[in-house]
């Protein structure tokens, strides 16, 4: 039974990373369609990491009420709905309010699926899902890009891959009967470790702090990364614009191969271990950065980082029940999630303010002191939790 909802996980972690990248790649067209600025990207953006963020923090309570399977299904349909309905937004504040669903669908089914690999699969597994993830973060603006130079491209880009999300909800609600037959089965033994705590007694936790500190701190440096490595090439190195580009398509490579090999490696080394030796092989790659020896040495930086980031991330959810127990593992889960949406949403539109006064040459001075307090946190973590 675990080997065929592993089968689906795997299918859904590729389902979900789909839309995570398809408005920044269709948005050049679409806010000409619907005469906005293109600054509003920000806006819709920040909607639907605000949906993600709040039911990231209330999963816990939604999936010990109704179940992982029957929350993963009603989130893909959230995801699905709101996909769909973009297809046909006649406005701009139609894209914001359909950004609602899509928020609240990706951040409960993360912290639903996430949990559930933690506690009931191998870490390697852990790996795969999120490079399975990567396939479909980087499918997704290909699929967009087949569309784009047609007539209302963008809104039929939307509709494939919201009948894709749509073919998942389908399959998703007939595993249902499997996934309750499943918690059937270990109810008896959830119910004897489960307790409804409060995210204040959980933040209270030995270790807490320092866990969410170091999700947040992650999830900067992968975004951060992403989004403004190209400007520092640019305006830092001088290489073109499209040199640039391809440069930072290597470093998100990095993230998905590194995650593939990791996921072997994984076989071998502890979480703790993948945890560390990710955030040195970051260091190492924020080093070459600043090293004005050769372009080609950047680009070996940026491949090292996004190779480093790839271990990192699944090996911290893996290791949430070990650090805090099974029966705390759904609870802290979701606050992690929130706070590394936190991350990712704010810190680097912080780096963009920073660098209007300070320039991008501060990048990756920037990068090393979030990886340093990443590294400092996890092993406060790592001492604090004895089973870690």
């Amino acid at each position: 039974m675990l080997t065929v909802l592993l089968a689906i996980i795997y299918i859904a972690f590729i389902s979900l990373g789909l839309p995570d990248a398809i408005l920044g790649s269709a948005w050049p067209i679409i806010h000409q369609d619907l005469n906005v600025p293109v600054s509003y990207a920000g806006l819709a953006t920040m909607i639907v990491a605000g949906g993600t963020i709040i039911s990231s923090f209330f999963s816990s309570k939604l999936i010990k009420r109704f179940g992982t399977g029957k929350i993963t299904t009603f989130s893909v349909f959230l995801t699905a709905a709101g996909l769909l309905g973009i297809y046909s937004a006649p406005s701009f504040i139609w894209i914001c309010l359909l950004g609602i669903p899509l928020g609240l669908g990706a951040g409960a089914v993360d912290t639903a699926l996430n949990n559930f690999v933690a506690i009931y699969y191998e870490a390697k597994h852990m790996n795969w899902l999120h490079c399975f993830w990567g396939i479909g973060a980087t499918s997704g603006p290909y699929i967009m890009s087949l569309y784009l130079l047609k007539e209302n491209g963008w809104r039929m880009g939307y509709a494939t891959i919201g009948i894709i999300q749509a073919v998942l909800v389908v399959c998703l609600f007939i595993s249902l009967p499997l996934w309750k037959k499943f918690e059937n089965e270990n109810n008896e033994e959830e119910k004897n470790s489960s307790t409804d705590v409060s995210v204040s007694t959980l933040l209270k936790l030995p270790g807490a702090k320092p866990a969410l500190i170091s999700f947040l701190c992650y999830c900067a440096v992968e975004l951060t990364t992403g989004l403004w490595a190209s400007s520092f090439l640019v305006v830092n190195n001088g290489l073109s614009a499209e040199l640039a580009a391809k440069w930072v398509s290597l470093y998100y490579l990095g993230i998905t191969v590194g995650r593939f090999l990791a996921g072997f490696i994984a076989v071998k080394l502890s979480n703790k271990q993948m945890i560390r030796m990710g955030q040195i092989i970051c260091v190492i790659g924020a080093l070459c950065l600043i090293m004005p020896l050769s372009n080609n040495l950047q680009l070996v930086g940026l491949i090292l980082i996004g190779l480093g980031c790839a271990p990192i991330y699944p090996a911290m959810l893996h290791e949430t029940p070990n650090r805090f127990g099974k029966e705390l593992s759904q609870g802290i889960m979701g606050i992690q999630m929130a706070t590394a949406y936190v991350g990712s949403t704010l810190v680097p539109p912080l780096f963009g303010m920073i660098s209007k006064f300070s320039g991008f040459g501060i990048l990756p001075y920037f990068l090393i002191i979030l990886i340093i307090v990443m590294l400092i946190s996890s092993e406060m973590v790592s001492k604090v939790c004895k089973n870690s």
